[in-house]
């Protein structure tokens, strides 16, 4: 039996029939039986976590999970099936089209008045709710750039070298601690919350899970690739402004400088990284192969999609009536809000 790895993670706990078949089976040897799929909501708890769970194994892994697992002919199939359900979504509720040039020029449209989690934050925004934003992004930030790493092989030409680039970037430049990722674990240490890798995944709910499975699924197939390249443009290009409100709410709030860092270093690196995703990236890859257009419409689109329901879901389904958006709502909130009855009926 292939040594186990004691460091990573540990198992989240299952929120349906179909995530816990899978808990149970990577808990077992290698030969034990895979669960069958379910009808499952393609955006809800259950298959969003089953999708994190086969994911994860092609990232940091689990602890005591045997990482044969990790290519496991039936797993493999298994999770196949569940991204077919989730990509069928978005490829349902995206209105796709051929106009890269639309698309990318609205992404640089900034709203006359920004209704995004960041405006809200430094409008009136509380500090529970701030911390709350962090362990929604740690599963997110603690593997920011990963992704992307998967589509470097099936790009060339300045396309590859001009992504590569910005990569370098997003790992600190050859400092470790630099990385973005580590910048994120100082964040989470300074606002008082636990850095660890994947530490609070059992308290984040799908909306976000959904995000960050959306770039497993477009890095971990090459037909995919312009979709991972049209997501990263689209993160790089909305990055400046979103971050410039954090750090203008973070400044409010009186947070420690590591906080005020993490989203100061994207202001300024990714206002150049969004030319360079514009210009170089996708229009080399355009020229090359103009066939990825609709591709990489699909993944500025889904994008956009996924962050939209991300932030409905905190704003609109949570904050605006006092309670947590969190999975267990006394994590960070304060004590009156973790009692509420409806927030522990949401806690799920």
């Amino acid at each position: 039996m292939t040594a186990v790895d004691t460091s990573a993670p540990v198992l989240p706990r299952p929120r349906g029939e179909l995530s816990a078949g899978i808990i149970e089976t990577l808990r077992a040897d290698i030969g034990r039986s895979v669960p069958s799929m379910i009808d499952a909501d393609p955006y809800g708890e259950d298959l969003q976590l089953a999708l994190q769970l086969c994911y994860e194994l092609h990232y940091q892994g689990f602890g005591g999970v045997d990482p044969g697992w990790e290519w496991n002919p039936r797993l493999l199939e298994l999770r196949a099936a569940c991204e077919k359900r989730f990509l069928d979504a978005l490829l349902r509720d995206v209105p796709g089209g051929v106009d890269l040039d639309a698309e990318l020029a609205q992404l640089v449209t900034e709203p006359t008045e920004p209704t995004d989690i960041g405006a809200h934050l430094r409008e009136a925004g509380e500090w529970w709710q701030m911390r709350e934003y962090f362990v929604h992004r740690s599963i997110y930030h603690h593997k920011e750039a990963d992704p992307y790493a998967w589509v470097i092989p099936r790009l060339r030409g300045q396309a590859k070298a001009s992504l590569v680039a910005v990569e370098f970037d997003e790992f600190g430049g050859g400092r470790g601690e630099r990385v973005h990722a580590q910048l994120y674990a100082d964040l989470m240490a300074a606002a008082g919350l636990e850095s660890g890798y994947l530490y609070y995944l059992d308290v984040v709910p799908a909306p976000m899970l959904a995000v960050v499975n959306m770039m497993s699924l477009f890095g971990l197939h090459r037909h995919l690739r312009g979709a991972l390249v049209g997501h990263f443009a689209t993160v790089e290009t909305t990055s400046p402004p979103g971050a410039a409100r954090m750090v203008e709410a973070l400044r409010r709030l009186d947070a420690a400088p590591e906080c005020v860092r993490f989203y100061a270093e994207h202001v300024e690196a990714d206002a150049v990284h969004e030319q360079v995703m514009r210009r170089d990236v996708i229009g080399d890859l355009i020229t090359r192969q103009p066939e990825l257009t609709s591709s990489i419409i699909l993944g500025i689109q889904a994008t956009n999609l996924l962050e939209d329901r991300f932030a409905d879901h905190v704003l609109a389904q949570n904050w605006a009536y006092g309670r947590s958006s969190l999975r267990s709502p006394g994590l960070v909130a304060p004590d009156s809000i973790s009692a509420d009855p409806i927030a522990q009926h949401y806690s799920g």
